[in-house]
């Protein structure tokens, strides 16, 4: 009767705390709906405290390390507190909680910092099913003692030491969940994992998105290639004919009619002094004999100049 009635108080104490919040690598891994906020008291079988030296950022590593030396195993649940410059810590081997997973210990809410601690000249119990537990600190050496045992035996033992008592109560102290870190490793391999694959989900999606839209808008573009072959062709045909006309212009005409007046200047002792076209318009002056330049305007329909040269010929002007 006694038990049920413990085990009742036990499940009673649950239902009515507070529950655990889940932490941010249980929802990275996919995990808050499983997490267990409401944890039950209980003292396991075995159990071991001290303190190490605090070096922020390596808390949880150098507790590990400690409790794992004490227990011989590195399969060690632990919790801590952080005071005076040192980290001091509970632990027991994970084999101890194999009936209470789901469970904390109410002794570590009395360790330096936490709800339950006063002093260090206090001694803080804690009993349950007929096992008690002590946690103290020598007067002379500073150190944590803890004293774990059957209720008959223990109890007389700390109640014979000259301090004051005080008896941990897990309705109203803060509770300090254990830690393990072997399982902290492999939640966060499994967020790690999750994440990598939520992510590689997300962009394959985007990529998708990205293509399917591209698709439709390359569906409906409207090919109008016979317009575009028609336009292309027009444009190649003008650029042709201005090559053409570009092409076509009265260099060698002129080459030509220049050499014919020069010919025949050579045969009359001629000169050819200018010979010029500007826009389109042909204008040309020789130096002729006299006797000859009747000939040279009749064949090319030009006219003398009333001046006379110096050198006795006549300037004679054509305009073709």
């Amino acid at each position: 009767m006694v038990a049920a009635s413990e085990n009742t108080n036990i499940k009673s104490d649950k239902a009515n705390r507070k529950p655990l919040k889940p932490g941010v690598s249980d929802y990275l891994a996919g995990e808050a709906r499983h997490f267990e906020g409401v944890l039950s008291p209980y003292l396991p079988t075995e159990i071991v405290g001290g303190s190490v030296p605090h070096v922020p950022g390596r808390e949880d590593e150098l507790v590990w390390n400690a409790a794992s030396q004490a227990c011989g195993t590195e399969k060690v649940h632990y919790c801590y507190a952080v005071q005076d410059g040192r980290c001091w810590y509970l632990a027991c081997s994970s084999s101890s909680l194999a009936s209470n997973p789901n469970s904390w210990c109410p002794l570590a809410a009395a360790l330096p910092g936490n709800s339950e601690f006063w002093d260090k000249e206090t001694v803080y119990l804690y009993e349950q099913e007929g096992m008690a537990s002590a946690l103290r600190w020598d007067p002379e050496t500073g150190r944590m003692q803890v004293f774990l045992g059957a209720a008959r035996t223990v109890l007389p033992k700390i109640q014979s030491m000259d301090a004051n008592f005080v008896t941990v109560n897990p309705e109203m102290a803060d509770v300090v969940p254990w830690r393990n870190r072997s399982l902290r490793i492999e939640q966060l391999s499994r967020a790690t994992a999750r994440m990598l694959f939520l992510v590689g989900l997300v962009l394959n999606i985007i990529i998708l998105c990205v293509l399917g839209t591209q698709y439709v808008m390359l569906n409906r573009i409207d090919r109008r290639l016979s317009e575009v072959r028609t336009a292309t062709d027009e444009a190649t045909s003008r650029l042709m004919l201005d090559a053409y006309k570009s092409m076509q212009n009265d260099v060698v005409k002129h080459m030509v009619k220049a050499q014919k007046i020069l010919d025949d200047l050579r045969q009359v002792d001629g000169t050819l002094v200018k010979y010029e076209v500007e826009k389109g318009s042909l204008h040309w002056e020789a130096l002729v004999p006299p006797q000859y330049a009747p000939a040279i305007m009749a064949d090319y329909s030009a006219k003398v100049s009333k001046k006379r040269e110096k050198d006795g010929r006549d300037r004679v002007v054509g305009n073709k």
